[in-house]
């Protein structure tokens, strides 16, 4: 019997070898409970960037979707199988700064026939200013991006001027950080600072202030956000969605409100992550 049918987590037309080149399925089929967990979120998250795709896809024949900070190129790699190969146009972009993964990626790629997935070995400046990266693009995606890799996808998206962006972020540190280096000014500043106080709190309000100021700074460029859950939370804890569709009409209060608040909380040692320049 053919893998693909075996489990009801695998989709008809999906690539067995794939799946198991990626370690999500073991060599004998098998599908143990972490794999069927990831395998769940990027499953999820197709299905929210498939009708992006289709809509891109009907106004341009040749639409350029990014995975930034792709990393082992699980999504990526998923992507193509479910969505691109489908089409006889498209490409997938990976980007990474970590050379023996875009290398991995690269063999993989070929391995699979999969000629229009490409891999490139760039830092966040490199990316933007590359000739291997087309001047405009249409979807950026960022899975798992590690703390400011999130911000990174979203000021190459902005200077892509890509039509979307999906973004799951994780791990958000750096504000965290900024909260505790100026805990004890803050104190003195605003009875707010009570929701930071205790280390712990720091860190969630930490990643939930981040993702704030991530979606202000997308409706400050024009983009429509939308915030959601990913997966249920029993599948994974960093489990936000940020859904944002260009406009190109600005929020009208959003740059100020996002100014407002990096002053409140003491965090403009950070405001430069906050800020795009066309």
């Amino acid at each position: 019997m053919n893998t693909a049918t075996e489990h009801s987590e695998i989709k008809p037309n999906q690539s067995v070898a794939l799946l198991k080149a990626l370690h999500i399925l073991t060599r004998d089929g098998k599908l143990n409970q972490d794999s069927r967990r990831k395998l769940k979120q990027v499953y999820h998250l197709v299905n929210f960037i498939e009708p992006l795709f289709n809509a891109v896809l009907a106004q341009n024949a040749n639409p350029t979707l990014v995975d930034h900070g792709a990393g082992k190129s699980y999504l990526g790699f998923i992507l193509y199988d479910l969505l691109i190969k489908q089409h006889s146009s498209g490409q997938v972009i990976g980007i990474e700064t970590r050379e023996e993964l875009v290398e991995k990626s690269k063999t993989l790629a070929l391995q699979c026939g999969f000629e229009r997935m490409h891999f490139e070995h760039l830092t966040v400046e490199e990316s933007i200013t590359s000739a291997t990266i087309p001047e405009r693009v249409d979807i950026v995606t960022a899975l798992h991006a590690c703390n400011t890799a999130t911000d990174d996808a979203i000021q190459f998206g902005l200077i892509k001027h890509a039509k979307y962006m999906v973004l799951v972020p994780c791990c958000q540190a750096e504000v965290a950080e900024v909260l505790r280096k100026h805990k004890n000014e803050s104190f003195g500043k605003t009875p707010l600072s009570e929701i930071w106080r205790h280390p712990i709190h720091t860190r969630e309000f930490g990643s939930q202030i981040t993702n704030v100021l991530r979606c202000l700074q997308l409706e400050a460029a024009g983009y429509s956000v939308t915030v959601t859950e990913l997966v249920g939370w029993e599948h994974s804890m960093k489990n936000e969605l940020i859904i944002a569709k260009y406009t190109g009409q600005p929020r009208k209060n959003a740059q100020a409100r996002m100014e407002a608040i990096l002053q409140e909380f003491n965090l403009q040692d950070i405001q430069h992550r906050f800020s795009f320049c066309a």
